[in-house]
């Protein structure tokens, strides 16, 4: 399967789901880019089209971190981080947007570090 192919059914499946889901500000999409080196999250207000809280490995208080970031464990330390800065912004809901990506690895473990950082989703 050509790389080419694997990224547009995975676009595919992000606009389907794209359709269905939309961020308020009193619960804002809580969205998922996974790279080979990196994994990204943000919660996105889609009524003002701005970002309200953003984490990644490659955030000041991850980036000293040492080892991989491109695993299930700096993961779960970027939900957590992201759910301490969205509960420090007064959120307390968010619904999750898997941009795609299959519900597993490192997509699964920001959500449950997210959930555990006191995130309804």
């Amino acid at each position: 399967m050509a790389v080419t192919e694997k990224k547009a059914r995975r676009i595919r499946r992000k606009r389907r789901i794209r359709k269905k889901i939309y961020g308020t500000s009193e619960r804002p999409r809580l969205t998922v880019f996974r790279s080979l080196k990196h994994i990204y999250a943000q919660l996105i207000d889609d009524t003002t089209g701005r970002t309200l809280v953003e984490a990644s490995t490659r955030s000041k208080e991850l980036k000293g971190s040492s080892g991989y970031m491109g695993n299930v464990s700096a993961a779960g330390k970027v939900g957590k981080l992201l759910g301490e800065r969205a509960l420090a912004q007064g959120i307390n809901q968010v619904t999750f947007d898997r941009n795609g990506c299959r519900y597993h690895g490192r997509v699964r473990a920001l959500a449950e570090a997210v959930r555990e950082a006191g995130l309804k989703i």
